[in-house]
């Protein structure tokens, strides 16, 4: 790996860290915004704020995709928008913790789909690191063993999420990341605007909903898109996933942070599990590279 692609793989990696960073900070507020408006209506208003704005940007980008890349950003888009309807949906019906869990799943469904679809070969580190995350996810959030209804929207969420990664880490490119990423969020607001129907979507009650999903749309909606669609072209989908089980591990942060939870040994430890599992596949890549080099010398 040249010192450049290293470079970028870290950049990207930091770039994901700050994408969870901001998705752990929008379950509170989602909880209570669900409350108080229909689900399908705050995600019309979310990601129909968020693909305004990525258009005004990028609008020349956009018009220079080949026909192939507006068919994969819609493809993407179309799978990505009824995983927030299905996730968002089962937050009604379960706690933010649990949704957490739930939602992390996708880093088990990831390098499953992978390797079903694209008969991608893991390395046995990768599968170790899964394990930890998944554990790391369990001791965060997960309190009991009942699954409720909302726990299987949720579920069901996660193996969307994870098909999304797969084909995004499979399709992005680095110069057209930011357009395909713009047809995505167009195609997202088209599906939650198509769940309104026939009414179509109501407007949020009051400013302090509209500073929140105006928040959403911009940092979690479109800023998180364009980094995540961006560091994928740069990162396997199943690497992505592991550093993105850190999204839970900032949830509880945030939730200790604002007084809403106390700080406990299962947020540590599983905090500490997931954080080993993001030195695993960051850690792998590098010893075998320094190894190769090594092996090179010595020839």
């Amino acid at each position: 790996m040249s010192d450049r692609q290293s470079r970028a793989g870290t950049l990207a990696t930091l770039g994901l860290i700050a994408v969870t960073a901001i998705w752990g900070s929008t379950f509170f507020l989602i909880k209570d915004l669900v409350a108080r408006m229909a689900v399908a209506d705050f995600l019309a208003v979310r990601f129909a704020v968020a693909a305004a704005a990525m258009v005004l940007v990028f609008h020349r980008p956009l018009m220079r995709l080949s026909r192939r890349e507006w068919l994969q950003g819609i493809v993407l888009g179309a799978v990505y928008g009824v995983a927030q309807l299905l996730q968002t949906t089962g937050l009604q019906h379960t706690s933010a913790s649990i949704s957490g869990f739930a939602t992390g799943m996708y880093v088990v469904f990831t390098p499953l789909l992978g390797t079903v679809l694209l008969r991608q070969r893991l390395p046995s580190v990768t599968w170790i690191a899964v394990l930890l995350s998944v554990g790391g996810l369990a001791l965060l959030a997960l309190h009991g063993l009942s699954i409720s209804y909302g726990v299987w929207l949720t579920l069901a969420s996660a193996a969307l999420y994870g098909l999304h990664i797969v084909g995004l880490g499979n399709w992005s490119r680095p110069g057209s990341a930011f357009a395909l990423s713009t047809v995505q969020m167009l195609v997202i607001a088209m599906v939650c605007v198509l769940a309104t129907l026939p009414k179509g979507p109501q407007l949020p009650p009051d400013g302090g909903a509209w500073l929140a999903v105006l928040y959403m749309a911009l940092a979690a909606g479109a800023g998180a898109m364009l980094m995540q669609t961006w560091a994928q072209a740069h990162l396997s989908a199943t690497r992505a996933a592991i550093v993105m089980t850190l999204e839970p591990v900032f949830a509880a942060g945030f939730a200790v942070c604002f007084g809403q939870d106390a700080l406990t040994w299962r947020m540590l430890a599983g905090g500490a599990l997931v954080l080993a599992a993001m030195y695993l596949v960051e850690l792998a890549p590098r010893s075998s590279a320094v190894t190769a080099e090594g092996l090179h010398h010595e020839v």
